[in-house]
């Protein structure tokens, strides 16, 4: 992620998951992911983070 951008995570738990939604607060992109309830905050972002990246990656044309 590039300086000067911030990211938005918002967790929510959806039975014994966790959906974590990821929005790059300068182009708008949002991407979620789901993970078992039990796995920490900080794998859940890290994971949306990655989807993020990838996407936003894939958006300026490489992947």
């Amino acid at each position: 992620m590039s300086p000067g951008r911030q990211v938005l995570f918002e967790f929510t738990q959806i039975g014994n998951a966790v959906k974590v939604t990821a929005l790059d607060s300068a182009s708008l992109v949002e991407v979620s992911v789901m993970g078992p309830a039990t796995a920490s905050q900080a794998q859940m972002k890290a994971a949306a983070l990655r989807k993020l990246e990838y996407m936003l990656a894939k958006k300026r044309g490489g992947a």
